[in-house]
């Protein structure tokens, strides 16, 4: 076996990985199916660059499971014939034409792009022949990546199985299916029967209530709008088949343990008995055979735990993965043998020295900052065009300075997750949601048996596809109150079916005060929850700035964002005080944060990137400005303290002014004086002192600096709504909209040049047009946190 196993490279993409040679990759052979040489995609409103590479003939044809790579496998995706048919009827006697696999049926990339609805069955229909050396390893699987929803499958006239969910893999053993009639690519019939010149024929129908049934299904609806999108029904990731052993490998679930810098493995096998045993063996990328370290070996499924020397810990700094060989021995005789990978990563809440809940990664505090990432594409709705395409999404992530992204009510082929593990981004991944949604003050909903037993079932199956990625670090079961039910327990389930990840307390809106976060969205933000003693407190959805830019947009008008610009300028300066005023919040205890999002999606135009991907809407520089936000936390110091805990007089009037009210000069000897904040009891967190309940009101405050050269300056406000600050006569900031609680907002180079030592004059326009309304404001400096020091 160690001569066996000298011989070392297997690539995925770019990535490498040492392997024995039994692991060495082969390609697929031809599909030997229908082909069309003048196929292509629909017109679909918005293409990728990425299109254009989609081959009608095995697109998506990188091995479509890193974490579990065998040698004999085959890929079934390809042109397929379809047909769209009654949801009660047979098999269709006709099938209508092509469509390219994996795409789903609505999509551009099929080739179909058409809805099919609940009423409806969607048909698929191929035949193929089969490599010799598939059949030398005596079992044959047929895998299906992602099928949405119900899925029925048949070979050669024969029922296979049904499955049930639209987002985990699944698989049947095809071996005794084939019987008599095992067609291979290089003989014909195997056993000379009468088998059909083509090959063997794979038929699949496809039932997808959508928004009509209470199974998980994202955002998928019958009829788009808002932030609700497209149907997807059918196949969407890739179809393959795989030749293994009769002993084999079933599945891995590979735990690191960084404290100990061990790795265990549980290999759970099909066809074993008391003489099979697994052997683990771990290595660094390109390290010598000899160098490997490896278990001695244990029965069949038991725990293998092997310790690595000078462990390397992965994390997004330094994405190191170590290789994982399994193999299955019997009497010394290799059985069985699959590559896979792992890192090194811990992950929990635990108090700073300040006594503040905060996100450890490998025992050190690490702010996580990343965007919500929906996963769509314009040309193949769930489905990437390309794994380069697939890919690209995590590169721009991490080149603009995102350290995580939050898979928004969708779940990724493996290949997403394992870019993500080698390029380094943390990941939290949500459970897609189904049946109805609650508003933020309602109890849980109460679901029927089968709507209870589809979401169990299906989140366990996520799980358990994704448990060994290391990327992932956070599980989130419900998203604001969509399908919410039986919090507590759900989310207790979650924690004790892997205790090795983070689990969201319900993402936005309903929480119930179980899990390992308090996560609020608010929008634009930002914003963070009161601080908690045994929860971490974070911010799970902000911003959502859009912008349209003609030519890469879904719709030609009708779009829509949380607040929308009309170039990229202002977008821009607006994204950077967002996240000038999220800096000072990690000071506060806030854990993590979540800006929406990853692109623009059909009729959304709020991503950081256009929906066709061509477009990134921010600059590469606002890298530098989220690298501050992964430092220690900062110092925050009032220099003219509000009115939020002791009160701070004002002069004020509610009479529109003359001209030049705001400078320093101006006789404000007429107005009144009072106390702030100035607004009507019952507004969300406010300090009212002096009632204001009148559309406009002027204010003005002088306050002496000893030293004006304060090197970040803040406001710190409460507006509700729209407000105009001046220092010493000079327009520093205005605001728009309306915040629920205090906020801190940088000033820029003109509001630090406008403050000035001795006396200075602070004055503020405030506009209310409807509900609840306050003013407030101070000025406070931040100032960069320091290694030396501890948290505050």
């Amino acid at each position: 076996m160690l001569l066996l196993s000298r011989t070392v490279l297997l690539r995925t993409g770019t990535s490498k990985c040492v392997a024995p040679a039994v692991l060495a990759f082969v390609a697929a052979l031809p599909a030997g199916f229908v082909t069309a040489a003048d196929w292509k995609p629909a017109e679909g409103p918005l293409m990728t660059r990425w299109a254009k590479d989609v081959p009608s003939k095995k697109p998506l044809n990188d091995y479509p499971r890193p974490q579990m790579r065998r040698e004999q496998w085959r890929n079934l995706n390809g042109l397929w014939q379809y047909a769209i048919a009654p949801r009660d009827g047979g098999k269709p006697e006709a099938f209508e034409g092509e469509i390219l696999v994996p795409f789903p049926v609505e999509s551009a990339l099929s080739g179909v792009m058409r809805q099919v609805g609940p009423e409806n069955r969607l048909w698929y229909r191929r035949t193929f022949t089969l490599p010799r050396d598939i059949w030398d390893h005596k079992r044959v699987l047929l895998h299906f990546g992602a099928v949405d929803w119900h899925a029925t499958v048949w070979l050669d006239g024969h029922k296979l199985g049904e499955h049930r969910g639209g987002y985990d893999p699944f698989s049947f053993d095809i071996t005794e299916a084939l019987g008599q009639r095992r067609v291979d690519s290089e003989s014909g019939p195997a056993d000379g029967s009468d088998a059909p010149p083509e090959g063997h024929e794979l038929v699949v129908s496809v039932w997808d209530p959508s928004d009509q049934g209470p199974q998980p299904r994202g955002k998928q609806v019958q009829n788009p709008h808002g932030i609700w999108y497209t149907p997807v029904t059918g196949i969407w990731q890739t179809v393959w088949l795989e030749g293994v052993p009769d002993a084999s490998i079933r599945s891995l679930h590979i735990v690191p343990d960084v404290d100990t810098g061990t790795v265990r493995v549980r290999a759970s096998c099909v066809g074993t008995d008391g003489r099979h045993r697994i052997v683990v063996s771990v290595s660094e990328p390109d390290q010598p055979v000899e160098d490997w370290v490896s278990s001695t070996g244990a029965p069949a499924p038991d725990t293998i735990e092997v310790a690595i020397r000078s462990p390397r810990l992965w994390s997004p700094d330094e994405p190191f993965l170590y290789n994982v060989i399994v193999r299955l021995d019997e009497g010394g005789r290799l059985r069985d043998v699959v590559g896979s990978y792992c890192g090194l990563r811990k992950i929990e809440v635990r108090k700073d020295a300040a006594g503040v809940n905060r996100l450890f990664l490998n025992n050190e505090p690490l702010f996580q900052f990343g965007l919500l990432d929906q996963g769509w594409w314009p040309d193949g709705l769930y489905t990437a065009p390309t794994d380069d395409a697939l890919k690209y999404d995590i590169e721009v992530t991490k080149q603009l300075g995102f350290n995580m992204a939050r898979k928004h009510v969708k779940v990724e082929p493996a290949r997403w997750y394992y870019w993500c593990d080698k390029l380094g981004l943390l990941v939290w991944q949500d459970m897609p949601n189904g049946d109805r949604h609650i508003r933020r003050e309602d109890p849980d909903i109460e679901r029927s048996p089968e709507s209870e037993e589809s979401f169990r079932r299906e989140w366990q199956a996520i799980i358990d596809a994704c448990r060994n990625h290391p990327s992932i670090v956070t599980w989130v079961p419900f998203n604001e109150g969509w399908g919410q039910f039986k919090t507590d327990q759900i989310l207790a389930w979650t924690k004790a079916y892997d205790p090795t990840r983070l689990v969201d307390g319900p993402s936005g809106w309903t929480d119930r005060g179980t899990g390992d976060m308090h996560d609020m969205h608010r929008y634009p933000g930002p914003g963070m929850p009161p601080l908690e003693d045994r929860r971490a407190v974070v911010l799970g959805e902000f911003g959502g700035l859009g912008l349209p830019l003609e030519g890469h947009t879904w719709l030609d008008k009708g779009n829509w964002g949380y607040r929308t610009f009309q170039d990229r300028e202002s977008l821009v300066a607006a994204y950077k005080r967002l996240i000038g005023q999220l800096y000072p919040l990690i000071s506060e205890g806030l854990a993590a944060a979540i800006y929406t999002q990853t692109t623009d999606v059909e009729i959304e135009v709020n991503g950081v990137m256009t929906y066709d991907r061509a477009v990134i809407k921010l600059p590469d520089d606002v890298a530098a400005l989220h690298a501050k936000l992964y430092g220690p936390p900062p110092k925050i110091r009032d220099v003219i303290p509000t009115s939020q805990r002791r009160p701070a007089e004002w002069n004020y009037t509610t009479a529109k002014p003359a001209d030049g009210w705001e400078r320093p000069a101006f006789d404000d000897r007429d107005w009144k004086t009072g106390p702030g904040g100035f607004g009507t009891e019952g507004t969300p967190g406010t300090s009212v002192r002096t009632e204001w309940n009148t559309p406009d009101v002027w204010l003005r405050r002088t306050f002496e600096l000893d030293d004006a050269d304060l090197e970040h300056p803040y406001l710190r406000i409460h507006h509700d709504e729209n407000a105009e600050v001046y220092l010493n006569g000079e327009l520093v900031a205005t605001f728009e909209g309306y915040t629920v609680g205090y906020i801190l907002s940088p000033l820029d180079a003109k509001g630090r040049r406008a403050l000035r030592r001795g006396p200075n004059t602070l004055a503020v326009h405030c506009r209310q047009t409807g509900g609840g309304q306050y003013i407030d404001v101070g000025i406070a400096e931040v100032v960069p946190g320091s290694t030396s020091e501890s948290s505050p």
